[in-house]
């Protein structure tokens, strides 16, 4: 697997790819946005370990730019302590972020269990309802026949609810259960309900399938629900 470890500091991009190195991944490094977005244009990466802050163009527009040419993991670092600019990246496309300082064996754990979940399923069966259809092994969901734009974790976020429709689940739920975490910033979780909604929603504003439940999370609503076997 081929992960782009893209860091103007020298010394944290030296030590990134080099835990990432003997755990076994091909790395590719980049100092700065633009020759990040060259370099995953000419070698399509796996997946991306992207830090926010970046000479000639920042980690966000970077993100925005790899996200458009299609669904390429991507893992944020940012030193940042403001919790507004992680959710501008997880809004932005990002499936994961890492606050410096940070734990190397950690960012490695977090991008096993980015790949992992990305890869196909062959064994997992469609599932359908309210007009949606997701397919785990194709990794491709439709709505009303309509191919559904999603990030890796929007994707696994509605196949765990649609599976599981009609039950209430906490964010520490989700976050277990969707991102494989016991610990873990819950706004990552609160901003891919939203993501989620402004993509399968008929009204973001007025959901009717992804419900919240005061007090408790959320819960997905379909209604005829059918699961394909």
């Amino acid at each position: 697997m081929r992960v782009l470890v893209v860091d103007d500091d020298p010394t944290v991009a030296e030590v990134v790819s080099g835990y990432l190195d003997r755990a076994g991944y091909d790395v590719e490094r980049a100092g700065d946005g633009p020759s990040a977005l060259v370099r995953a244009a000419a070698n399509r990466p796996d997946l991306v370990v992207l830090d926010l802050m970046l000479p000639g163009m920042d980690g966000l527009e970077v993100c925005r730019r790899i996200r458009a040419r299609g669904p390429v993991p991507v893992i944020m670092l940012t030193a940042r302590g403001d919790e507004g600019d992680r959710i501008l990246g997880l809004e932005v496309g990002a499936d994961d972020y890492v606050t410096k300082p940070f734990s190397p064996r950690e960012l490695v754990l977090r991008v096993e269990s980015v790949l992992r979940r990305s890869r196909p399923t062959a064994a997992t069966h469609p599932v359908h309802g309210a007009g949606i259809t997701v397919d785990p092994a194709a990794r491709r969901a439709t709505k009303n026949g309509v191919e559904l734009s999603l990030t890796l974790r929007e994707f696994d976020l509605l196949v765990f609810l649609l599976r599981n429709h009609g039950r209430a689940y906490s964010r520490e739920e989700l976050m277990r259960e969707v991102w494989g975490w016991d610990f873990g910033d819950l706004s990552t979780v609160t901003v891919h309900v939203r993501r989620l909604r402004g993509k399968v929603e008929d009204d973001p504003a007025s959901p009717q399938l992804i419900q919240t439940v005061w007090g408790v999370g959320y819960r997905f609503d379909a209604t005829p629900f059918e699961e394909a076997v």
